[in-house]
């Protein structure tokens, strides 16, 4: 392929594609990168609320079934290019710096290298790499490969890597998430006439239960499990008003709560009490909740995982990824190059040692399951 994963990582790095936007422009270039390694690419899309076509690749080198496939998403978060160069790809001593370098264009850089260094004639079992669409906001993109993608289905790959930045270490669980919207109507009018009824006044003893509710959580057992650090839910509330003046009375006042769910810790139970609380205020609610992700450790994806990094013990992480969506074709384990603790920063960056220790341990993996 002519390219190591530094200088294909600024390559992806130096095309915007912020959530928001289309990644067309992205996936168009992982495309034709994936022909150059000798994948035959599938093209699912679809277009979002905002109008914006959104791209999802599934790439297929070798025939057969089982395998190994390796997950990644081409999406991210937005750049805040005002306070730094967050599309140029920039080499300082031993970081790429760059929007996405970890999170996670370098990663998926590192799949596609691995990938080329076998050829098809070489395969006994495929490899597939995939790049989704809009991870950042739900997982749409991961959907739509688990249930559109006719390579993916008719491959059903024996072993999954979701590439996210773990610092190279097996992770084979994360948290879930739940989100309820409460809103309160009232009604907007200047304040000198007395006529109106403030919005955020009505929702007002709602969100005292919420501040009181949120610290007994944090350390009610029902709600905790030991397995993740922390291993609390990260219970959180957003309140907005929409922005109305100081004159005038509130017409809607809307809590956003979220927090992340975990195996055996009442997540149900709580959005449920969340719900009717707020219905008991007559306020509208809507909510919605997805399981975390949860593999054996001693599966055998985890343990080959695990091997090739040396023999590091599989964690658990309390970020979410693919996995919830891809977890219905494909035992996963999350491993990746870069910290997730400098994912989404102001500064974004990723090792380059990781980068290439990446490709060796994919290398690897490819050659125990598919050689």
């Amino acid at each position: 392929m002519g390219l190591d994963p530094v200088d294909l990582t600024k390559e992806f790095v130096g095309i915007k594609s912020v959530s928001r936007w289309s990644n067309a422009e992205i996936s168009d270039l992982v495309e034709e990168r994936m022909k150059t390694c000798g994948f035959e690419v599938e093209r699912l899309s679809f277009t979002d609320q905002n109008g914006e076509l959104k791209v999802s690749l599934v790439g297929k080198k070798g025939e057969g079934k089982g395998g190994i496939g390796f997950f990644s998403h081409t999406d991210t978060v937005p750049g805040q290019e005002q306070d730094w160069d967050a599309y140029q790809g920039i080499v300082e001593g031993d970081k790429l710096y760059g929007r996405g370098s970890c999170d996670m264009k370098g990663p998926l850089a590192c799949t596609m290298i691995a990938a080329a260094s076998v050829s098809a004639a070489q395969l006994k079992h495929p490899i597939i790499i995939v790049a989704t669409a809009d991870e950042e906001v739900g997982g749409k993109g991961a959907h739509q490969v688990t249930h559109e993608s006719e390579i993916l289905e008719s491959i059903r790959p024996e072993f999954g890597v979701v590439a996210e930045p773990t610092s190279l270490t097996p992770v084979y669980s994360h948290k879930g998430s739940a989100h309820i919207v409460v809103t309160a109507h009232g009604e907007a009018a200047h304040t000198s006439t007395g006529l109106g009824q403030s919005a955020n006044f009505l929702i007002a003893p709602f969100l005292a239960e919420m501040a009181e509710l949120a610290k007994e959580i944090k350390h009610d057992e029902r709600f905790l499990n030991h397995e993740y650090n922390p291993p609390s839910n990260g219970f959180n509330m957003v309140i907005t008003d929409y922005d109305t003046k100081q004159n005038v009375s509130a017409a809607r006042s809307t809590c956003h709560i979220c927090f992340r769910t975990m195996p055996n810790d009442h997540s149900e139970a709580l959005v449920e009490e969340l719900v009717n609380k707020a219905r008991g205020y007559g306020y509208e609610v809507t909510s919605s909740m997805s399981k975390p992700y949860y593999l054996d450790p001693e599966n055998a994806v985890v343990q080959l995982a695990s091997k090739f990094t040396g023999g590091k013990k599989p964690e658990t992480v309390p970020y979410g990824t693919d996995a919830i969506h891809l977890k219905e074709k494909v035992d996963i384990v999350v491993l990746g190059p870069g910290s997730i603790a400098r994912a989404h920063t102001v500064g974004e960056y990723v090792e380059i040692p990781q980068l290439y220790e990446a490709v060796n341990i994919y290398t690897k993996m490819i050659h125990e399951v598919c050689l």
